[in-house]
């Protein structure tokens, strides 16, 4: 590979013609001195299009009929002439020096993935301070551990956190486009521990944007753990398949046991058969779960301010403040998900104080409940 390969940034882009120009800027804005910018619009009925008119000589624009994500990233990557491709979503935005840093871990000729955290902003792009995802990315080469727990075992960030090698992408891609109408960033970092090891930059190098009309931010949370447990079903089906290409032998039943959706699955369950519908209950999970409302009982983020997650506590004595401020609120349980079990040494002082005063009602690999009534 030579030092400057040609990189393509991708951008898929339906009805966000509002956030469209903060997109085809950043990208048209990378240091990067060798690149080139698609952007496909999948059929949108706002202005996009006009929006995509004015960069007339600046980058490629790919006009078609509405199909879903995985049908734009197909028909991008078909565009597409780089060694290096970025899928950039056209509500978030890069950060200029993104693609100069996602290119450079190419220079180790196994990876097939370099990815990084995003910050998050609001709707109207003011940051709002936090990172999607919260969780450390995965690094290195994860085969043996995916082929022996699963490839649902991993944090991975969203489409405008990763770029790929494009030998990769010609092994997998087309992607199925009906079963990939959203979600199909799931499809690509799902499968890239298989073919190879992954890079990840701890320095967040673009942003991500938080609005109603997100397909994942529009879903309850009941919606989101249904759509992800299907679409598990339907994406280890294909890895099956390509892993048989491969030569490598796997077990997708033994995944579940592994599986990040089908243990939360089994966690609401439990939580559903321990505790009281229209029950408040303090969850410790580091924000990962994404739980709002379930079987008609509130969750509160721990620790919290005006009810949104305000990070782990400094100290003990803040976490027994804290969590006796919202237990004389009417809060009845406590619940600790396994995120946060790193808790329970760190916080040696609080759990001695839980489990001197209260009982503790459940404890297995996926909670820790202490009923507070």
């Amino acid at each position: 590979m030579s030092q400057f390969p040609l990189a393509s940034i991708i951008i898929n882009n339906y009805n966000y013609g509002r956030f469209l120009r903060a997109a085809l800027d950043s990208a048209l804005a990378q240091t990067y001195p060798n690149k080139e910018v698609i952007v496909v619009d999948d059929g949108s009925t706002d202005d996009s299009r006009e929006v995509i008119a004015g960069y007339n000589g600046c980058l490629l624009p790919l006009l078609k009929e509405n199909g879903g994500q995985g049908s734009a990233i197909n028909a991008g990557f078909a565009a597409s002439k780089g060694e290096i491709i970025l899928f950039l979503d056209a509500d978030d935005y890069l950060l200029p020096g993104a693609m100069e840093q996602a290119a450079a871990c190419f220079s180790d000729p196994e990876i097939v993935n370099s990815h990084w955290p995003l910050w998050t902003m609001e709707e109207n792009g003011h940051p709002s301070g936090g990172l999607m995802p919260i969780a450390d990315l995965p690094d290195g080469d994860l085969r043996e551990k995916v082929v022996r727990s699963g490839p649902d075992t991993q944090a991975w960030p969203p489409t405008s956190g990763n770029a790929w090698r494009r030998s990769f992408l010609e092994k997998i891609l087309p992607m199925p486009e009906r079963e990939f109408r959203i979600g199909a960033d799931t499809y690509l970092f799902e499968l890239a521990p298989f073919f190879g090891p992954v890079k990840a930059l701890s320095k967040p190098l673009g942003y991500y944007r938080l609005h109603g009309r997100n397909n994942w931010a529009r879903m309850s949370f009941d919606e989101r753990l249904q759509r992800q447990l299907s679409s598990y079903d339907r994406y280890t089906t294909i890895i099956k398949e390509h892993c048989h290409a491969l030569g490598i032998k796997i077990d997708p039943v033994s995944w579940k046991s592994n599986s990040w959706w089908h243990r939360l699955q089994i966690a609401v369950q439990e939580i559903a058969a321990l505790i009281p519908s229209g029950t408040r209950f303090i969850l410790v999970d580091q924000d990962e779960w994404g739980l709002d409302v379930t079987n008609n009982r509130r969750p509160i983020p721990f620790l919290e301010r005006d009810g949104t997650y305000w990070g782990p506590p400094p100290d003990d004595a803040t976490a027994i403040r804290e969590f006796e401020r919202l237990r004389s609120q009417g809060a009845s349980f406590l619940v600790f998900a396994w995120p946060a079990f790193w808790w329970i040494e760190h916080y040696s002082g609080f759990f001695s104080y839980l489990r001197s005063r209260f009982a503790c009602a459940l404890q297995n690999s996926r909670l820790t409940v202490f009923d507070l009534r």
